[in-house]
């Protein structure tokens, strides 16, 4: 039994069939009318659409440890929330820099992938203290012990595990547009809207995309505290583990790229669509992305991290320790919200008052 082949208008997305009066096809839902040659080019356009092809060869990121290279490395169990970080033999009993709780010492470091990168501390404990005070300052809701007992002395300095990704991105975009032109005579108003079908190929270079392999480290913080200049990463060396920590990473390169996929096709659609002007309002159809020359490396960021708890809720803030850059949510002292809901409510009653005598008056 032959099947129904049904056509899609392009203008509204609605069934649209052949009208034997004009021998043309038509949009019932629309009117918009389509020579059957500018349908067959249409339709060939979307059977020729290519599937997004985002492979990589995850399995060249990071090396084998050398014999004699994690000599005198440490790993560092939370017992609160599973943590595991790396330090040197040398290191005193010291907080978990996720949660702030004790950390015990659980054996000698093996059995993970050695960095390929590094890029080293460039900004000390004092610069991330000076920047957590200057993330408080006008904070009128703040509550006040958290400025008197802020624990700025947990601040702890902690190599991050990322997987870095580089790619060439090639990539085709297709997108309905409309232009709309309007004009009126002495009695009607006339609006014409006219459709496009708007396409865009070309490609783009990705470097260093991140993307954090920890699990106790959250997407949205890490990638809030970026960029990080990766020319400034040198090959990895332990020597510059010395006075810091390092995470275990627990999230491997192939679990880390589908969200790598995520952040080049997000970016890739976003270039694209920037670039399609001059129409009154534009909407994606379909987008196809192919990776070429992907490739991943191990890479150690510098991060200074600080976790405090206020009413039994745990605050985190990270500082990036190459950049400066600093972020984390403050809490709220309700205390001091009503306070000041009430006094800005008496302001704006005073003013409604004084607006009214003054009417009055007049």
């Amino acid at each position: 039994m032959a099947g129904l082949i049904e056509y899609k208008c392009p203008c509204c997305g609605g069934a649209i069939s052949f009208d034997s009066s004009l021998q043309k096809m038509k949009c019932p839902y629309c009117d918009t009318e389509f020579e059957m040659e500018t349908l067959q080019s249409y339709d060939a356009e979307l059977n020729n659409q290519k599937p997004d092809e985002l492979n990589w060869n995850a399995a060249g990121a990071g090396t084998e440890w050398q014999p004699g290279e994690t000599d005198g490395m440490r790993v560092y169990v939370c017992k609160s929330c599973g943590g595991e970080i790396v330090g040197d033999a040398n290191m005193a009993a010291t907080s978990c820099p996720f949660c702030g709780n004790p950390v015990v010492i659980a054996g000698n470091f093996s059995g993970m992938l050695k960095p390929d990168l590094v890029i080293p501390f460039k900004l000390d404990k004092e610069a991330a203290k000076n920047s957590f005070m200057q993330h408080l300052e006008g904070k009128r809701l703040l509550p006040k012990v958290f400025k008197d007992e802020n624990h700025i002395d947990e601040i702890k300095g902690i190599y991050v595990p990322f997987w870095v990704f580089d790619a060439d991105a090639d990539a085709d975009m297709r997108y309905r547009a409309t232009r709309v032109r309007a004009w009126r005579d002495r009695d009607y108003q006339y609006t014409e809207t006219s459709y496009y079908s708007v396409t865009r190929a070309g490609s783009l270079g990705f470097a260093a995309v991140p993307v954090d392999g920890s699990v106790k480290m959250a997407d949205d913080l890490m990638e809030s505290i970026e960029p990080f200049d990766i020319s400034e990463a040198v090959d990895f060396q332990t020597a510059y583990l010395a006075g810091y920590l390092a995470d275990k990473y627990d999230v491997t390169a192939e679990d880390s790229i589908e969200r790598a996929n995520q952040r080049i096709k997000q970016s890739t659609e976003q270039a694209f669509a920037s670039t399609v002007t001059g129409y009154a309002s534009v909407v994606p159809e379909a987008s196809s992305i192919r990776l070429t020359n992907a490739t991943t490396k191990y890479a150690l960021y510098p991060v200074w991290l600080l976790n405090t708890t206020w009413e039994g809720k745990q605050y985190t803030f990270a500082m990036n320790g190459q950049t400066g850059k600093f972020v984390g949510d403050l809490p709220v002292d309700n205390k001091a919200k009503r306070k000041w809901f009430w006094l800005l409510a008496a302001i704006g009653a005073a003013i409604t008052f004084g607006i009214g005598a003054l009417i009055a008056l007049l």
